[in-house]
């Protein structure tokens, strides 16, 4: 029975999460449509001639209704085709993927460390509330927090790269799998954790003091169970409800943080491929893209509710 109502909570999601990428891909792709310029105009380049640019518009579809491109485009996804990139000629799929290691490399690195880092923050202030510890932990968490990243990723690389010597301040020039050049990646992801685990700390610290000041939690300490393991073992695992819905949250952000992020470092992903399409107006890239990041925010969020779902049943019937 638990299984059956799981099921159908995570069929509810995944079809919630599906509309809205439906409906975001289609205002994605009319709103990119009516923009001064398209394709054709950015592959005819000095050759501006009208005769030329009618041609172009025509081979490339441009000169049908736009309900017809989008309908075409649409049953090409259905079919996992995302067609192809009007002005390199490649196909969607293959761009995507050429970019997709460096994005997915920094994104799993940032949330590698955002995860204990916050939860080791967010407890270590729940359980010394009012004291130093705590004070200090919230006071910097609040004021990085209001940092943001771009000023963030200036200082640090000139406190660390410029200044120190320690990592390289961009990727240009770089080649190779990025995991393996930890002084290309160590700034990004620093820049794109510090946010991060500043609101999901905060997070995580309410939720222990409420946790902890539960009637069940004290009587545990009553009956002589030691304090490290009432919080690790009894405590925490109550308290991770918000924190993994909230966690979805910082996944959806850290994927657009991503791409800010490898235009300044000059991270050869996602982001340069987003830059390109907008800047070439190459309508099917972009809508790959989006279809791209929406699958991922599809997959996330629906992660996140089933495991809180597991954690706290009660609040997923509720909502």
């Amino acid at each position: 029975m638990a299984g059956l109502i799981l099921a159908r909570y995570a069929g509810v999601r995944v079809a919630l999460g599906v509309a809205q990428v439906l409906g975001v891909l289609g205002i994605v792709f009319a709103v990119a449509s009516v923009l001064p310029g398209d394709a054709a105009v950015v592959i005819a380049a000095d050759d501006a001639d009208p005769e030329r640019i009618a041609q172009l518009r025509t081979s490339l579809g441009l000169d049908r209704p736009l309900l017809t491109q989008f309908g075409d485009w649409m049953s090409g996804l259905l079919h996992g085709d995302l067609g192809t990139s009007a002005v390199s000629g490649r196909p969607v799929t293959d761009l995507l993927f050429s970019a997709l290691a460096p994005t997915l490399t920094l994104a799993a690195l940032a949330l590698a460390a955002l995860v204990p880092l916050a939860v080791g923050l967010g407890v270590a202030a729940a359980v010394g509330r009012g004291g130093p510890i705590d004070r200090a932990i919230s006071g910097m968490a609040v004021a990085l927090y209001a940092a943001p990243e771009f000023a963030l990723a200036i200082i640090l690389v000139a406190v660390f790269a410029v200044g120190l010597g320690l990592f390289a301040p961009t990727a240009v020039g770089a080649s190779g799998p990025l995991l393996l050049q930890p002084e290309l990646w160590v700034l990004p992801v620093a820049v794109l954790v510090i946010r991060p685990v500043c609101s999901l700390s905060r997070l995580v610290r309410a939720s222990m003091i409420t946790t902890l000041d539960s009637e069940h939690v004290r009587h545990t300490l009553r009956l002589g169970v030691p304090e490290r393991r009432v919080v690790w073992r009894h405590a925490l695992p109550g308290s991770l409800t918000p924190a993994i819905q909230h966690l979805a949250r910082v996944a959806d952000w850290l994927l657009g943080g991503v791409v800010v992020i490898e235009a300044v470092f000059a991270v050869g992903g996602l982001g340069q491929v987003l830059v390109d399409a907008i800047r070439s107006r190459d309508i099917s890239l972009l809508m790959g893209l989006v279809a791209l990041f929406g699958l991922i925010t599809v997959m996330v969020n629906t992660i996140a509710d089933i495991m809180a779902y597991r954690l706290n049943p009660t609040a997923g019937e509720a909502s």
